[in-house]
């Protein structure tokens, strides 16, 4: 079953969101409860406006109501958004993929304080493609590779890459040395959210997580790491180089989280060079490689 293709609005595309179960009654009650700084004030004022949208494109009421697992398309709204002056370099654009590299500090989706200033809406507009939906997230700190589905029609066949495990992920770090243990190496653990709620932590339990990590070059201080997600957590790599005792080099909230201006902090050396996979539409072998690199000495960020 396709997703809903909810329209762009003055070239932003519509956030998405499946309502959850609760204990509300009608759509109102579950955006409050789900985006608790927004305000009750605030949604009413969008919905009067026709910002949030049910599944078959039409504006939701005051009244619609709330049904768990429905997705419904809203558009975020910021009052003073901070322009980002890097820009991406699309890699490739077919029927059904786009793939870009984006630099550090660009988020890839309207979240949070950015709407218009993402990867996302960006790319949009350049390729007046309203369909495009990221395949996979990559944080607003890390550089590197993102790949977008460009037609609804064959979008669940590459998502079903990355739900099974299909796609190749190969990332690069600068952090500390490890000269105590041997490498390649594998960490599991379990990782679930922390403290603050933006973070995450590792935990008693079942593994949830694996990453692949091997060393690529031994310099001074830092060494250049590979690694090799095989799962999908939130902040994974960051979480487990953390906990090896080698947090990536200007991490800002990994081991501790630390207060820091974005204009003052260098960017986070963290870097998806690759993906790789066997296209699912026709079975030909593709790789995409990015084309930055990581600075240890590294300026402010961007």
């Amino acid at each position: 079953m396709s997703r809903p293709a909810f329209p762009s609005r003055d070239g932003v595309p519509a956030s998405r969101l499946q309502l959850p179960p609760g204990p509300w009654t009608t759509v109102l009650e579950a955006l409050v409860a789900r985006f608790p700084r927004i305000g009750d004030a605030a949604w009413r004022d969008r919905i009067a406006r026709g910002l949030v949208l049910a599944a078959d494109g039409k504006p939701v009421t005051l009244d619609t109501p709330a049904r768990p697992g429905a997705e419904i398309g809203y558009y975020r709204e910021v009052a003073e958004e901070r322009a980002i002056a890097a820009r991406a370099t699309i890699l490739h654009v077919d029927d059904h993929l786009v793939v870009a590299d984006k630099p550090h500090g660009l988020p890839v989706a309207p979240t949070g304080s950015f709407v218009t200033q993402t990867l996302l809406t960006r790319l949009v507009a350049t390729l007046g493609n309203p369909a495009l939906v990221p395949l996979h997230r990559i944080d607003r700190e890390t550089a590197g590779l993102v790949m977008f589905s460009a037609a609804p029609a064959t979008r669940g066949a590459y998502q079903a890459l990355f739900r099974q495990s299909r796609i190749a992920k190969t990332y690069e770090a600068l952090a500390p040395a490890l000269p105590g243990v041997r490498f390649p190496m594998v960490r599991r653990s379990r990782i679930e959210p922390g403290e603050p709620f933006f973070r995450m932590r590792e935990a008693d339990g079942t593994a949830n997580s694996e990453t692949r990590i091997d060393v690529l070059e031994r310099g001074e201080p830092h060494w250049r790491y590979r690694l090799s997600p095989v799962s999908g957590r939130k902040h994974q790599l960051r979480v487990h180089m953390a906990a090896l005792g080698a947090p990536i080099l200007h991490d800002p909230w990994y081991p501790v989280l630390r207060e820091a201006d974005d204009a003052a902090r260098a960017p986070l050396q963290l870097l998806a060079r690759a993906l790789a996979f066997d296209d699912p539409i026709d079975g030909r072998s593709r790789v995409f490689e990015s084309g930055l690199e990581l600075d240890a000495g590294s300026g402010p960020g961007i």
